[in-house]
């Protein structure tokens, strides 16, 4: 994951630096949080890494800042702070982080804390090459809506590969119908009667009375 680490305090960000690189995903840095809403703009980012206090733009500030990214809403947002209260975790989850990590910081959880960070986006990134996939099955569906060229002599339709199909197979290609063939009064009456009676007249001269 590109993961990015903001905070003001330099040592800190250091730190977090080297364990972001030690769990083998790629670190980037902001010193504050207008630099760090910056480069989340500016950076393909998965994963964020905040300081709640910071100059310019606060942690919470910048929380809710992704949240609000018509593109990467769905970033992973680990908010650190000594902040323990009650009042304090709710209004972190209300601007929209995903997880705490209390100040000072123990460099194991903040590990496990990034680990399960991964195990979400992963999931999410399934459910949205899914969904994507299916609008892709919905939009296929719904050419059947447009102009399909068929023939107008023996109705076949022809496909996005220019091949001539039997109308049936296409429709059964391009939705989930399921045809079931019969005969209607009509062609009984102008194909499968004279048929029969063809059949029939044949086998009365071939065997008379």
């Amino acid at each position: 994951m590109r993961i990015l680490l903001a905070d003001d305090d330099a040592p800190t960000l250091h730190v977090l630096e080297r364990i972001v690189r030690r769990a083998g995903h790629e670190p980037l840095l902001a010193h504050d949080g207008e630099e760090a809403w910056a480069t989340f703009q500016r950076e393909p980012v998965e994963c964020v890494v905040t300081d709640w206090g910071m100059p310019n733009r606060s942690g919470i500030d910048f929380c809710r800042a992704i949240r609000t990214a018509a593109d990467r809403s769905w970033a992973y947002v680990v908010l650190l702070t000594g902040r323990t209260e009650k009042a304090d975790v709710l209004e972190g989850i209300a601007a929209g982080a995903d997880d705490f990590v209390t100040k000072p910081f123990d460099a194991d959880v903040l590990r496990a804390k990034i680990h399960a960070a991964g195990r979400v986006l992963e999931l999410e990134r399934k459910l949205r090459d899914r969904v994507a996939d299916l609008e892709a099955a919905l939009a296929e569906v719904k050419t059947l809506r447009g102009l399909i060229p068929i023939c107008m002599y023996c109705k076949k339709v022809r496909d996005e590969a220019e091949a001539w199909q039997a109308v049936e197979h296409y429709v059964a290609h391009h939705s989930d119908a399921v045809f079931s063939h019969g005969v209607c009064p009509t062609c009984y009456e102008e194909v499968v009667d004279p048929m029969i009676q063809s059949v029939r007249d044949r086998a009365g001269a071939l065997h008379p009375d």
